[in-house]
C-alpha cells in the first residue's frame, strides 16, 4: 500500500507559519522574504531530492488556510497561492466547512473541496493517487490532525535556522508518538530530517 507523506519547512524552534496570517503576509508576522524556503530557491540544485520527494505523490491534501487567506464564504475568484500553474500537478483536496465546486488548473492540478472530515480527505486521496503516495502538504493545523489519527507513515521536516517565536507550530497536542530516524542531511539553509512513525 501507498505510503501518507507528510513534509513541512518549519523555524528552529519548531513553527510553520508566524501568527497573523493575511494575503500581505501568507507566512504571517514574523516571517521575512521566505526564510523557511529559501533552500527551494536559493540552493535548488542541492536539494533535487527532498523537493522531487515532496512533488512525486500522486495526491495532496491541504487544510483551507493553506490555499486561501479567507475565511468563511468563497471568493470564486481566489484560485490558490500559486497562480494558474500550482506545483502539484495532481489531485489536491482541501478541506474545508465551505462546499465549493472542485477547480481545474494548468498542468494538471485539481483542487476539490472537502467538507466531510480527514478521512473522508484521505480515502477520497488514497484512491485519486493510485498506487503512488499520499502528501499532507500542510499547514501545521492540518498535519497536527493526521497525526493525532495516527494517519501519517513518514515526516519529513525541512528546519531552518531562525526562529519565529510564535504562531502555528506542527507536533502540537498530537499525542505520543515514537519516530524513527532514517535520514538527515543540511547545508548552511536547511536541514532535512526524515522520520518513520513506528506503529
Amino acid at each position: 500500500m501507498s505510503k501518507v507523506t507528510a513534509d513541512m519547512s518549519i523555524s528552529v524552534d519548531g513553527f510553520a507559519a508566524g501568527p497573523n496570517q493575511t494575503l500581505d503576509k501568507p507566512f504571517g508576522d514574523g516571517v521575512e522574504d521566505e526564510q523557511l524556503h529559501r533552500w527551494m530557491f536559493e540552493e535548488r540544485e542541492q536539494h533535487l531530492a527532498e523537493l522531487e520527494a515532496i512533488t512525486a505523490a500522486g495526491a495532496f491534501i491541504m487544510g483551507r488556510n493553506m490555499f486561501t487567506p479567507g475565511r468563511g464564504e468563497w471568493d470564486l475568484d481566489w484560485k490558490g497561492w500559486w497562480g494558474d500553474d500550482p506545483p502539484y500537478h495532481a489531485p489536491v483536496f482541501v478541506l474545508t466547512h465551505h462546499p465549493r465546486e472542485s477547480l481545474t488548473m494548468q498542468g494538471g492540478t485539481t483542487y476539490h473541496f472537502v467538507t466531510d472530515g480527514i478521512e473522508s480527505a484521505l480515502a477520497q486521496a488514497r484512491e485519486a493517487a493510485g498506487d503512488k503516495d499520499v502528501s499532507i502538504a500542510g499547514g501545521a493545523a492540518t498535519l497536527n490532525q493526521y497525526l493525532a489519527a495516527g494517519l501519517v507513515d513518514e515526516l519529513r521536516l525541512h528546519v531552518a535556522p531562525y526562529t519565529i517565536g510564535a504562531g502555528e507550530r506542527p507536533l502540537e497536542a498530537v499525542g505520543s508518538h515514537e519516530l524513527e530516524l532514517v535520514a538527515s542531511r543540511s547545508t548552511d539553509l536547511v536541514t532535512h530530517l526524515t522520520y518513520r512513525m513506528v506503529r
